[in-house]
């Protein structure tokens, strides 16, 4: 007899994002005629920079070529990107981490999920709310929860709520947790935590021997002078945070994958006996177990983000997506919609409109506007009346975007 997970049956309905195709996909089949802009899912729309996609031409030829041919690589990820990571997003910033901490992987989204294998059942697991929804699911699919109640929280988990009443600050746990999930900026609201702040976090996780993961995939937004790009601008960090990047939205690369955790040598766990035990090595041990490395062609065009050309041309695209942003916030402003997040990321957050409840409002949206975004109450019970609208579009597309939405909300 095969026995399934059951752990997986707990799961709601459906993941947020299949729903919301699912939803889009039967209007789109009864409403033909309908020019659909999606502002959901936050997938980027422009080209690769010219920088990274030389530079993975360049490694194309060499993989046709005996002497410069590469098979299995380190499972960690080569050396010159590791180096590259290290000196540009964390020495610069005077940030002490060291290449070998760095593990290249495919994308961030899959290590806040794997990251779970090197840690044990009966961790206490704090999340914001609301939040991105892998965080969530990946615990239950673990066993680390019991079943949802009638607002889809999870028993077993520890819920921060983040929303305009408390400044979309969460605050500290009023009991001991041992994992904490933090993203900043955030998403989904778009709204970032100050250093001070994130101190506290840091303090709390020291204080209780708890272990942050502490997600910065949108850090390349940051646009005000006060935001830490890392939590390891944070002193003591170190001892108790694991941080993931991506460059999915700085750099394109979500079709092409390519991402990075952080895991510092001095950080530490317990194990059931109740001695010390390094995290380092465990997460080692579980990269080379269960992952072959991402390929010599695009960590040579992660690389090459960092050349000056690379530096430059990313910096164009994150101009570009904030600008959509900025639009986005000024036409939905202009006809009186609340509005949060949009400066230090490429999301907006919105308070639905005359009492109506997140999905009621994307049916309104998708219905009347033909625009699609995502509702709030998808990624958790306190995100319940508002709604998420996404950057990542072609300029042409963000301005007919707010145009219609002037129009139906005016």
């Amino acid at each position: 007899m095969a026995l399934v997970n059951d752990h997986f049956l707990k799961l709601k309905a459906g993941y947020l994002f299949p729903e919301i195709a699912r939803r889009v996909n039967a209007f789109s089949e009864a409403n033909p005629e309908a020019n659909i802009i999606k502002l959901g899912i936050g997938d980027v729309t422009e080209p690769l920079p010219e920088a990274c996609r030389s530079a993975m031409l360049k490694a194309i030829e060499e993989m046709g070529n005996r002497e410069t041919f590469r098979g299995y690589g380190p499972e960690q990820g080569y050396d010159f990107l590791r180096n590259a990571i290290v000196a540009h997003d964390y020495r610069s910033r005077g940030c002490d981490i060291a290449a070998d901490e760095v593990f290249v992987s495919d994308g961030s989204k899959c290590d806040t999920g794997n990251i779970l294998d090197i840690f044990g059942q009966d961790n206490k697991v704090a999340i914001t709310d609301p939040v991105y929804p892998v965080y969530v699911d990946t615990n239950v699919m673990a066993g680390r929860t019991g079943e949802p109640d009638d607002q889809g929280r999870y028993a077993g988990l520890t819920y921060l709520p983040v929303t305009e009443e408390n400044n979309f600050t969460p605050a500290l746990p009023t009991e001991p947790v041992d994992l904490i999930y933090l993203c900043y900026p955030n998403n989904p609201t778009g709204t970032v935590l100050r250093k001070d702040e994130l101190k506290k976090w840091v303090d709390y996780a020291r204080e209780n021997n708890a272990i942050i993961f502490y997600d910065a995939a949108y850090e390349a937004f940051i646009t005000e002078d006060d935001i830490p790009h890392s939590i390891y601008e944070v002193e003591g960090a170190k001892d108790v945070a694991i941080e993931f990047r991506s460059f999915s939205k700085n750099a394109g690369f979500t079709g092409t994958r390519c991402a990075f955790t952080v895991v510092p040598k001095t950080l530490r766990g317990t194990t059931s006996d109740g001695s010390e035990q390094a995290i380092h090595p465990l997460w080692n041990r579980r990269h080379c177990t269960k992952f072959n490395g991402v390929s010599y062609v695009i960590q040579r065009g992660a690389e090459a983000v960092y050349s000056d050309n690379g530096q430059d041309q990313v910096q164009t695209l994150i101009s570009f997506y904030l600008e959509n942003a900025s639009l986005l916030r000024a036409g939905l402003e202009s006809v009186g919609i609340t509005v949060y997040g949009g400066v230090n990321a490429p999301y907006v957050w919105i308070k639905t409109p005359d009492g109506l409840t997140s999905w009621e409002f994307f049916d309104k949206l998708l219905s009347e506007t033909h625009l699609v975004g995502t509702p709030g109450s998808g990624f958790g019970a306190s995100g319940e009346g508002y709604f998420r609208l996404s950057a990542f579009n072609s300029r042409s597309n963000i301005d007919e975007a707010v145009e219609r939405l002037k129009k139906s909300l005016g």
